[in-house]
């Protein structure tokens, strides 16, 4: 569990920098502890996307973190790496080395 501060919030979500939601998602992970978890297994990927529900916490499937715990598309809950490349480099970003 850590904290993120600005800096380090633009370096995460830069992938998104220039995208109107931008700024909503350094505000959003900045306001609080963050958690990460490294997730493996066969099925991993889509096991995790499942838990954690469509971004819009209005439209998740009750029981996933999102429809749970989100309270606006901004403010979802949770974030989950999708594309590949994003993975490799938010790992990176939380679990150096």
């Amino acid at each position: 569990m850590r904290r993120l501060n600005r800096g380090q919030a633009a370096e995460f979500y830069a992938v998104h920098r220039g995208k109107d939601f931008y700024d909503g998602l350094v505000e959003f992970i900045v306001s609080g502890p963050v958690v990460a978890i490294r997730v493996e297994g066969p099925h991993a990927r889509q096991d995790l996307r499942e838990m954690v529900g469509v971004t819009d916490p209005a439209l998740a499937a009750p029981g996933t973190i999102r429809a749970d715990c989100g309270t606006t598309l901004r403010m979802n809950a949770v974030h989950a790496s999708n594309p590949d490349e994003d993975v490799e480099r938010e790992l990176q970003f939380f679990f150096p080395g």
